[in-house]
């Protein structure tokens, strides 16, 4: 049978004359024209569109991220889970994209290298958002924004709110927890530093799963998402030495040094330590 005759007797819709169709819905002349090579390397199409659907995956990741946080101030943590459960898969989407960019080759990369300019991964205002959401804050990262006030402002709430690990601090000590006060009112600008008060709450949680079932749930999706966080990172370190060895960064950064580095930053550190001292 002709896939024309299946077409037929199933019923399905041809003529979008006068209706939506899936490429308007999806808005596809807009996303599938925004990609604009600079240079006349074959190769660097990969490269864009690894980035954008990259970017992609990002505004998703803080759409879920964001909700989940307004579920944990609400106590409203069924919903929480099932959207941290989803930036988990995103991440791990995340992580496959730079499977793809690895095929590039250091030549096939060099020869688009010098088109790229001053731009850098690491001026990513999405990626971020992110990287405050989930707590780890630096206020020189706000300066890469400066020169657009509409991501600057975006990033900045970002940067001064609390991130997803204090709100579930808080959530904590609303269940009864004694989390020290100084973990519960802070300076959320301030990178997070771990406390051993913090650490007895967790400890209390994970002693008695069964009495706090859903703080323990927490826990472990929060350390769901830290440990795809820390493989699309280790992905990304590898991607760049495989494609450009210890070259600096484009945007001025040491490149893999730069990326090995943030490789050392514990998001969640007392829901590791823990393990330990159970």
């Amino acid at each position: 049978m002709s896939t024309e005759r299946i077409v037929t007797e199933e019923g399905a819709q041809l003529d979008f004359s006068r209706a939506m169709s899936y490429g308007d819905y999806l808005h596809l002349d807009e996303v599938l024209s925004a990609q604009h090579p600079l240079s006349p390397s074959h190769d660097e199409m990969l490269f864009i569109i690894q980035h954008q659907t990259s970017e992609l995956w990002m505004k998703l990741l803080l759409h879920e991220l964001d909700a989940a946080m307004d579920c944990v101030r609400r106590d409203e943590l069924s919903p929480a889970f099932k959207m941290l459960a989803r930036v988990t898969r995103i991440l791990e989407q995340l992580v496959s994209a730079w499977t793809v960019l690895s095929t590039m080759t250091p030549p096939e990369y060099s020869a688009m290298r010098p088109f790229l300019a001053s731009s850098s991964g690491f001026q990513s205002a999405q990626y971020r958002c992110i990287e405050f959401a989930l707590g780890n804050k630096n206020a020189a990262m706000l300066k890469p924004h400066a020169h657009r006030a509409e991501l600057m402002a975006r990033v900045e709430a970002a940067y001064r709110a609390p991130s997803l690990y204090d709100e579930s601090l808080r959530l904590m000590a609303r269940r009864g927890l004694a989390v020290p006060a100084s973990h519960l009112e802070r300076d959320w600008t301030q990178p997070y530093q771990a406390d051993p008060g913090v650490e007895a709450a967790w400890l209390e949680v994970y002693r008695d799963p069964t009495h706090h079932w859903e703080l323990y749930q927490l826990g472990e999706k929060l350390t769901d998402l830290e440990d795809a966080f820390r493989l699309w990172r280790f992905r990304h370190v590898t991607t760049v030495e495989r494609i450009i060895g210890l070259k600096r960064g484009t945007g001025g950064t040491g490149g893999v040094s730069y990326l090995r580095k943030m490789l050392e930053v514990v998001l969640f550190p007392e829901l590791w330590q823990l393990r330990t001292d159970l």
